[in-house]
């Protein structure tokens, strides 16, 4: 067997139906539209969404977010950031800022506890992850919550 020997089996393509093509076929006049209506009209048929008049999935569906008015934001640091500041004591949103590692200065900061603490160190902030708190003193260091966001 070769390629070009290649056929479907028998049955399996069918003719087309061949519609409108006058009362000798069966298909004619109509078209197997039926008569009138809005499915034998030209461009004739359901718009995608429509659900036969009631209202639509899409418009009974809220189109905005729910957005929190009182979210409190924070200017995140994670320890792996803290360890390239050197011999810095203590570690304030000040010093943390001088470095660059803050960009949004008004935000309140919060310490993560993504990476390790090489020495003991004083690090204040506005809040702490509990991993970060416990990182910190494990190292022998001090977490201090600044109070007054």
């Amino acid at each position: 067997m070769k390629l070009h020997e290649l056929t479907p089996p028998r049955g399996a393509k069918k003719r087309r139906k061949r519609v409108g093509r006058g009362p000798g076929s069966g298909h004619g006049k109509t078209a197997t539209k039926g008569h009138k209506g809005l499915l034998a009209r030209s461009g004739g048929g359901k718009r995608p969404g429509f659900e036969g008049g009631q209202m639509p999935l899409v418009r009974r569906l809220p189109k905005y977010g729910f957005t929190n008015p009182f979210r409190q934001e924070y200017a995140i640091v994670n320890l792996k950031a803290l360890a390239g500041l050197g011999a810095v004591d203590p570690i304030t949103p000040e010093v943390l800022t001088d470095a660059g590692l803050i960009k949004r200065k008004h935000l309140p900061v919060k310490i993560l506890g993504l990476g390790d603490v090489g020495r003991p160190m004083v690090v204040r902030a506005h809040k702490f992850s509990k991993s970060a708190e416990a990182k910190i003193q494990a190292a022998g260091g001090r977490a201090e919550v600044i109070r007054g966001v």
